[in-house]
Parts: structure tokens; C-alpha cells; sequence
């Protein structure tokens, strides 16, 4: 999208980068979702099969998987409560209305420092729980991953 001379509309800002990564996250875990549920459905076929295909995910690099695939889930779903939150949050909501106003006032493209405010820390709340979310689930997960190291 341009806007006239002054170049294209998105520069990076951070509204852009958690749309980017919600689209990303939410295009990841469908093809997780489309993944599980062929492999599971190998069972119908051959239960050898199937616990062939649940070999291939003993190892560390899947154990990492996991790991991202919940880092994942859990952003994605921080995040949509986080747009829930501007959608239908009075205060959220009218900030993003003079957000929105401030970009179609003249043509300019400025951003309302309420709008900006409210919107960041909204964005810094949805991180912060995705961290401790994250983090406690490593803690957890990645030792026992690791332990089965070396077959034991």
C-alpha cells in the first residue's frame, strides 16, 4: 500500500510485527493440526505403522518442536485476547478509533500517542504472560526431553 510519496504504509511498526506473527503462528499450528491428525490416523492402518511414526518424534529436535509449537499456541492465543481486548475494551477501542482518525485526518499518517500507549501496553501484558508461559514450560519439558539422550 502506498501512501502517495512517502513510501509504503507499513514500516515495521510493532502493530505490524504481532499481526505478522499472529498470522504465522496461526498458519503454523494448522499445519501442525493437519499433520496430527493424518499420523494419528495412521492407526487405522497399522498399528506398527503408527508406532513407527511415534518413534521418529522421540528425539531431542522434536522435543524442541514442542517447545515451539507451545510457544506457538500460547502467543496465538494471548494475542487474540489481545484483539479481543482492542475490539470490544471501551478504552482500547476508543483509542483505536483516534488512532484510526489520526491516519485519515488530511491524509497524513500520524499516530496518536493515546492510541500508541494503550495499544503497547496491551502488547507488553500479552508478552510478558507469553514469556512466563514459555519459560515454565521449557523448565519443564526441555530437562525431560533431554534426559532420554543416548537411549537411556
Amino acid at each position: 500500500m502506498l501512501n502517495g510519496s512517502k513510501g509504503t504504509l507499513y514500516r515495521g511498526r510493532w502493530g505490524m510485527w504481532s499481526w505478522v506473527a499472529h498470522r504465522i503462528t496461526g498458519i503454523a499450528i494448522f499445519f501442525f493440526l493437519l499433520v496430527h491428525i493424518l499420523d494419528t490416523a495412521v492407526v487405522r492402518i497399522s498399528p506398527e505403522a503408527y508406532n513407527g511414526v511415534l518413534s521418529l518424534y522421540k528425539n531431542p529436535i522434536m522435543g524442541l518442536g514442542e517447545t515451539a509449537l507451545v510457544a506457538a499456541i500460547v502467543y496465538h492465543a494471548f494475542n487474540g485476547i489481545r484483539i479481543i481486548l482492542i475490539d470490544f475494551w471501551g478504552k482500547a477501542t476508543n483509542s483505536h478509533v483516534e488512532h484510526i482518525q489520526a491516519k485519515n485526518k488530511d491524509g497524513n499518517v500520524e499516530i496518536s500517542q493515546k492510541a500508541t500507549y494503550t495499544h503497547i501496553k496491551i502488547l507488553w501484558v500479552v508478552l510478558f504472560l507469553w514469556a512466563i508461559t514459555v519459560a515454565g514450560f521449557a523448565a519443564r519439558h526441555l530437562p525431560i526431553v533431554f534426559s532420554h539422550m543416548g537411549g537411556h
